[in-house]
């Protein structure tokens, strides 16, 4: 007998159903529930896991209530939504996955376990892997866009990061420096009916597999110890309560032995999703779904002893649950030493390199939408006017889900570029605030661009307006920015000024005349705390630009969803043909595509060939493409592989991404990238919904974007 399960023979009923509650603290706030009484149901073994404490002393008190003062002695654990740093703020989600650098991504993730291990959090819940199509959806910001192949390695990516796993071996749980990584939101979060928030999903069965299932396959084959189910219902079963999702799928399809844990609040939500009559009835649902640990509902706490009394529940399944919590205690060395996390401040030279990897990160993050005339990178003694309410913004930098940082702490625009180019060749209006009626500060903006080389408009968001509970039915500028963007153009042209403009948000906004009318614009997302540095180093030439839209970016809201993997459809667009798909009003496709992004340099692609001709599907496709730097300075390229099964049983999608790769080269400087494609990633889900694989033509597409009028193609023979 382990010493866990002898551990679970000791236990009340009372003592059981603890260790399955996770109760929050007054720090952060991430739902409509406050708990009260944490440090005496801490005392009685009424909580297991704490919600929102952070700080190695505080910690260190109420682990100590559990393990002096509580009768079995059981360490708590703590859980924090770490989802792009703690103190050092890194790119928000969908900005880093931009950079389409694996080896970045988990390094981000590994120093944000650090440093909110240090102060006592012992799980995170991330990464957040909920594919989305819809930038209405204010959760876009926390995920990893709209590829299902994307939304993979980045599972791989952080969940490797956050658990301190290294190339030789899995996770290091035990580590000092590991946090639980969470894969949520399992599963289809991101489809909400309207882009709405909480909103009910019912999509096919076969999107569910080929989308949305795939990441959460990949945190799972790299050893992710914990999953969240999702608010929302999906065809009607919340899931919350989905035992063909949970039981089935997860756990015995995939073989997920870890802690399912609720959402906030979730488990009792299911009386409001109309599935559960009372507490009772919903722990009961969420108990037999497989649901370890109830986040501030407290129905497992009230609930379950009723239901076990009424026999809609067991005591065994209680005891299921409990060993796996147990478990994941026992493996994050907490029974050892239960304040192995609680190791306070770090050294400077520490921190230091951290937001070295924060402005590196962020650096690569931006993506260059448009760039006319040259304008940029900036010549040397340019003088610049400022402009616009997100310029001397520190407190926005930072993005939805800032943790524990501190919003002053971070690099605003302006102070970034006065570091860059001194203050007195920098001059600076807000016009307007980010929201509001209040157009008077439009006159003083004006006359700030007066004697200035380039004008920096500085657009978007605020950080409050994307994340949870932060759906946009029209997601474009707020407030009176257009106005004062509008005059700032009409005045620029008048000086002769060029305008680059800045664009702040946690989704593509739909802004076609700003693009059309801006000589430059760059999406910045929220960088995090080094933002304004970032945004310097690729203003100046310091770094060539290299981020890609990791989601297509609409030209009209009534494009959504829109994205690059759809069917063709049995009359796809024919520009001679008024009876194909399309619309009368805007064209079919996106503003920008996915993958889109431009750089200082002019790459050239070229001398496409792939071996072998014909495969077999336990061969391997070896695709080699000759990339040549034809510009003027050092920049990244990204170059994708995607494919089309041109005739096959099931519809298949126009554009399938396989994978890409990354260069960086000097001017003139040319090499040969090599992408291996394994044939059996050709299968693809027949009309049974099992992996098949056909021969046949595949087309092989290779080029820097999902505009197909830039892929460079060939055929290969599946036999």
């Amino acid at each position: 007998m382990s010493a866990i399960e002898a551990l679970l023979r000791r236990m009340s009923l009372a003592e059981k159903i603890g260790q399955l509650t996770m109760s929050a603290a007054d720090q952060a706030v991430t739902g409509p529930v406050i708990a009260q009484g944490l440090a005496s149901d801490v005392r009685s073994g009424a909580v297991g896991s704490v919600l929102n404490l952070h700080g190695s002393e505080r910690v260190r008190a109420m682990q100590r209530l559990a393990v002096e003062e509580s009768r079995l002695r059981i360490p708590l654990f703590f859980g924090l939504d770490v989802i792009h740093g703690f103190r050092t703020l890194f790119p928000v989600p969908l900005a880093e996955v931009a950079a389409f650098d694996p080896e970045l991504w988990e390094a981000t993730a590994r120093e944000a376990a650090c440093e909110a291990a240090r102060e006592g959090v012992d799980m995170t819940f991330a990464p957040m892997l909920d594919v989305s199509r819809d930038p209405r959806w204010g959760r876009t910001v926390e995920g990893p866009g709209e590829d299902p192949v994307v939304g993979s390695a980045l599972a791989r990516a952080k969940v490797r990061g956050f658990q301190q796993a290294d190339r030789a071996q899995d996770a290091n749980l035990a580590s000092p420096a590991a946090l639980a990584a969470v894969a949520k939101h399992f599963c289809a979060y991101g489809p909400v009916q309207a882009g709405r928030e909480y909103a009910s999903v019912d999509i096919s069965e076969r999107t569910v597999r080929e989308v949305h299932l795939p990441s959460f396959a990949a945190a799972v084959r790299s050893g992710v110890v914990a999953v969240m189910p999702a608010f929302t219902d999906l065809a009607g079963i919340p899931m919350t309560a989905h035992r063909e999702m949970l039981c089935g799928w997860l756990r015995q399809q995939l073989g997920f032995g870890g802690v399912i844990v609720s959402d906030y609040n979730a488990i009792g939500e299911l009386i409001a999703h109309g599935v559960a009559g009372e507490r009772s009835g919903a722990a009961a649902l969420a108990l037999a779904a497989g649901v370890d640990i109830d986040m501030m509902s407290d129905a497992y706490r009230y609930g379950l002893p009723v239901a076990l009394a009424r026999g809609e529940a067991s005591e065994a399944q209680i005891d299921a649950a409990v060993l796996r919590v147990l478990s994941l205690k026992e493996k994050l060395g907490l029974f050892d030493d239960p304040y192995r996390r609680c190791q306070g401040a770090e050294p400077a030279p520490t921190l230091a390199r951290r937001r070295a990897l924060a402005r590196r990160a962020a650096t690569h993050s931006l993506v260059l939408l448009t760039h006319r005339g040259d304008v940029l990178p900036l010549q040397p003694g340019s003088r610049l006017a400022v402009i616009g309410p997100l310029a001397d913004a520190a407190a926005e930098m930072g993005g939805s889900w800032a943790a524990a940082a501190e919003h002053h702490a971070s690099v605003s625009v302006l102070a970034g570029l006065q570091s860059a180019l001194g203050a007195p060749a920098v001059t600076y209006a807000p016009g307007v605030a980010i929201t509001g009626a209040n157009t008077s500060g439009i006159v003083t903006a004006l006359q700030a661009c007066e004697g200035a080389d380039v004008i920096v408009l500085c657009l978007g968001e605020a950080a409050a307006m994307s994340g949870e509970a932060a759906s946009r039915a029209i997601p474009q500028l707020p407030g009176c920015q257009r106005e004062l963007a509008q005059a700032v153009l009409a005045r620029a042209a008048e000086l002769g000024s060029p305008v680059v403009t800045i664009l702040f948000s946690g989704r593509p906004l739909v802004v076609p005349w700003l693009f059309e009318q801006a000589d430059a614009v760059l999406a910045a997302w929220f960088p995090g705390s080094e933002a304004g540095a970032a945004i310097a180093d690729v203003l100046t030439g310091k770094t060539a630009p290299s981020g890609r839209t990791p989601i297509s970016w609409p030209r009209s809201v009534g494009q959504i969803p829109i994205f690059h993997a759809q069917r063709p459809g049995g009359r796809p667009y024919a520009a001679n043909n008024h009876y194909t798909s399309q619309y009368m009003d805007v064209p079919n496709d996106p503003q920008f595509p996915f993958g889109h992004g431009l750089t200082y340099a002019h790459f050239e692609l070229s001398n496409l060939r792939v071996t072998p001709a014909q495969c077999a599907e336990d061969g391997s496709i070896e695709v080699r493409i000759d990339v040549r730097n034809a510009g003027a300075c050092t920049a990244r390229e990204t170059v994708f592989l995607f494919v089309h099964d041109r005739l096959a049983s099931i519809a298949r999608p126009v554009l399938e991404l396989k994978a890409w790769q990354q260069v960086e080269l000097n001017a003139g400087e040319q090499a040969s990238l090599q992408l291996s494609l394994p044939a059996c990633e050709l299968r693809f889900l027949g009309a049974d919904l099992r992996p098949c694989y056909e021969p046949g033509e595949v087309q092989l597409y290779v080029g820097p974007s999902a505009d197909r009028t830039r892929l460079l193609s060939t055929l290969v023979h599946l036999i």
